[in-house]
């Protein structure tokens, strides 16, 4: 306890003892609102500590439509302060073409790792020696959300796993409720990954997501996940699809669908939307079947700025970089976010339900998420078939199976 308060003394020094008043524009696609009110905590905290001014440059379309944007800048010379990124392998060629700064100085004293709860966490944004991201959270994917309401409407209990959920499905139709919430385009391409932990097991994820193995999507655990999303996509069709995951949170609040799968921030569209944990809405991650969740999140990178910046500028990105990992911020954001800190010492009393679930299943380990070991062109070729299975009943269990495993075989 004695040397984490000297550190945060130092920390506390370092942020208060500024007289700079510096603009630093910050891009990343936190658009919806729990997302936009955890932002400004940072943006809160930042502009508080350090006297210098915020400039927010949110991007709609999450990673899929907002990382081209923050890419295409940074490359043609017109880089921002600060960008906020999926962590794992998303900027690793801005890295390794030397266009992202090295934090290894700027965080030297902050002995970061004694308290990130994952050292895995940190791997993708280490480079020959340099650190060159910031993780701020640790993300999952792996959640089914249920609405008390719709089983309340059918006069069932709220299920407490997937099995139960799917046999939930004919009641929940015949009382004319949705069995599965869905938004169109990005939320979609989640879900074979979350049925991959759940249904497939922990064994199947890593050998699909680490070790690369095409074998394993064409063994009998990858077609019981491909026969789960072949099932799901029988009770959703483009028609019933809202514009938003935000959306799908106001359904179930208000009984009109019954579940979704969703990362762990639609506990926050949730909470703003006033939706209590474990009363208006139940959670279970690994979808009740699996006690290990994916490790990923959000980044925070710091491209190098041209010759001629301000230089309160690039202080300014030493000082965000800081506050970001500072337990006040980390405790503001992520009780907001509905996402898990990276600090193991901050107070987490406060957390919902959902979090309290999330927190105490980090003691298993974290299982590598396709963020963190697939390339984005990998990536981008699943979530392409993704949509398309669903939407496309023409494709069978087969076709799905054997285009995952070619993209498999040749992922890098």
């Amino acid at each position: 306890m004695k040397k984490f308060a000297v550190v945060a003394a130092m920390a506390t020094a370092f942020l208060g003892s500024t007289a700079f008043a510096a603009e630093l524009e910050v891009t990343h696609w936190w658009t919806s609102a729990g997302e936009a009110a955890a932002i400004a905590e940072f943006a809160k905290i930042f502009e508080e500590e350090t006297g210098n001014t915020w400039v927010d440059s949110a991007l709609a379309g999450s990673g899929t439509g907002a990382n081209p944007v923050i890419i295409s800048r940074i490359i043609g010379g017109d880089p921002m302060g600060a960008t906020q990124m999926n962590t794992g392998r998303d900027a690793e060629e801005l890295i390794q073409a030397g266009l992202m700064r090295d934090l290894t100085d700027v965080v030297a004293d902050l002995d970061i790792d004694s308290f990130y709860v994952d050292q895995s966490l940190l791997e993708p944004c280490r480079y020959e020696g340099g650190l060159y991201c910031l993780p701020i959270n640790i993300h999952s994917w792996d959640w089914l959300w249920l609405s008390t309401a719709a089983y309340e409407k059918i006069g069932q209990p709220v299920p407490t796993n997937w099995d139960e959920y799917v046999d939930s499905w004919p009641a929940l139709e015949e009382a004319g409720i949705l069995p599965f919430g869905l938004a169109a385009g990005w939320p979609i391409d989640g879900i074979p990954g979350v049925l991959t932990a759940g249904v497939g097991g922990t064994d199947l994820v890593l050998a699909i997501n680490r070790d690369k193995d095409a074998d394993a999507v064409r063994g009998a655990d990858f077609r019981e996940v491909a026969e789960a999303l072949d099932d799901l996509r029988s009770v959703i069709s483009p028609e019933m699809m809202v514009p938003s995951f935000g959306d799908v949170g106001n359904q179930l609040l208000a009984g009109e669908a019954a579940g979704n799968i969703h990362g762990d921030w639609l506990a926050g569209d949730l909470q703003v939307a006033g939706g209590v944990a474990g009363e208006d809405y139940e959670c279970l991650p690994g979808l009740g079947l699996n006690d290990m969740l994916s490790g990923g999140g959000d980044s925070f990178y710091f491209p190098l700025l041209p010759e001629g910046t301000d230089p309160d500028v690039i202080e300014a990105q030493a000082q965000l970089a800081r506050i970001l990992i500072s337990p006040e911020a980390q405790l503001k954001f992520n009780l907001v976010k509905g996402s898990m800190p990276i600090r193991t010492d901050i107070d987490l009393s406060g957390a919902n339900a959902c979090m309290t679930k999330a927190l105490g299943l980090l003691g298993n380990g974290l299982l590598p998420s396709g963020d963190f070991s697939l390339s984005s062109d990998t990536q981008q070729q699943l979530n392409d078939l993704t949509k398309e299975f669903i939407a496309d009943d023409s494709i069978t269990v087969d076709d799905y199976i054997e285009r995952y495993a070619s993209i498999i075989e040749q992922a890098d």
